[in-house]
């Protein structure tokens, strides 16, 4: 660490939500610094084709999507630090956070750390990520249209993740390893009357089977009780077990749910403790989306300065007020 810097807007986080939280404080005046980590883009960079951000119709790629969004925020003169967050002290203002590099002091804080999809732990699973294997049926269903694919996971996400794809896809398999799903009971319903969806349980994925040039063809599943195998052909398989969000670092300050996820303000992005704020997944247990996170870090960045502005206000009035005592 090379010392100690003050700033009136700190966002940390490198994704969608962060960036552009970091134009509209730009924008704003307020000189934001990013600290975006060692691998700037959150998840979208691990997209090879995004066709659903607004304006870009054509498609793009996730890593120039992300690559966009930055220089945006750095052309309106924020400005991005390559650094870890190692602490943070949110017991009053200014807000205190320590990254490998410097120690910050902020009057805002942004928290934009984004959230993982869990993943199954294979090295298949790695080996095809992006060429078959998926995490959201939103952003990559319609690539698999007419196809047949695999679901993984027993839960509400699983459950909206195959019915979704049931209206695209040529057929859907619910791989779940217990007997019974997790999901509420209407979903399930609504799954079980879908003639192009079947389920395999109790089951666990044990190998993604593909080939170098066409990506995925298989899964290889595993009975819990017998240990017995099958192979099963698909063309793409969805895994749906959930997100961590990279809430830390801020659950002994910041309120949390069951799962991790950070809790805003119902319809603001402000937290429990004053100057704090949250954009991206990191708060966001439903909808995970590029643009959905872009959206929560502009709201993130009004919500920062207008906080700002009164409690400047707030100061003013009480030194005109003391020194007229």
């Amino acid at each position: 660490m090379t010392g100690t810097e003050s700033v009136r807007v700190l966002i940390v986080g490198g994704g969608p939500a962060a960036y552009t939280a970091a134009i509209y404080a730009a924008r704003a005046g307020l000189a934001p610094v990013c600290v975006e980590g060692y691998s700037s883009g959150g998840q979208i960079v691990l997209s090879s084709g995004i066709a659903n951000f607004p304006g870009v119709p054509a498609g793009v790629t996730g890593v120039e999507l992300a690559d966009r969004m930055r220089g945006q925020a750095v052309g309106f003169g924020a400005r991005m630090v390559m650094a870890e967050v190692e602490s943070v002290d949110l017991d009053d203002v200014p807000l205190i956070v320590t990254s490998d590099a410097v120690r910050y002091t902020a009057e805002a804080l942004i928290v934009a750390t984004g959230a993982r999809p869990r993943q199954l732990g294979l090295l298949s699973e790695l080996e095809y990520n992006g060429r078959g294997v998926c995490y959201c049926a939103i952003c990559d269903g319609p690539f698999f249209a007419g196809k047949r694919v695999a679901v993984v996971g027993g839960g509400d996400a699983a459950a909206e993740e195959a019915a979704g794809l049931a209206e695209i896809a040529e057929s859907v398999v619910v791989v779940h390893r217990r007997t019974t799903l997790r999901a509420n009971a209407t979903i399930q319903t609504a799954l079980r009357d879908m003639e192009n969806v079947s389920f395999l349980t109790p089951y666990v994925v044990d190998e993604i089977i593909g080939e170098e040039i066409a990506g995925v063809t298989g899964i290889r599943i595993q009975h819990v009780d017998t240990a017995a195998t099958t192979d099963v052909a698909v063309d793409g398989v969805f895994i749906a077990i959930g997100h961590e969000p990279a809430s830390g670092l801020f659950a002994r300050w910041l309120a949390v749910d069951e799962y991790g996820f950070l809790i805003t303000e119902p319809g603001r992005t402000a937290t429990s403790v004053p100057g704090v704020f949250v954009a991206g997944d990191v708060g966001d247990p439903r909808y995970r989306q590029a643009v959905t996170a872009a959206a929560s870090g502009a709201a993130a960045a009004i919500d920062a300065e207008r906080w700002l502005i009164n409690r400047r206000g707030a100061r003013v009035a009480a030194w005109v007020s003391l020194n007229r005592a």
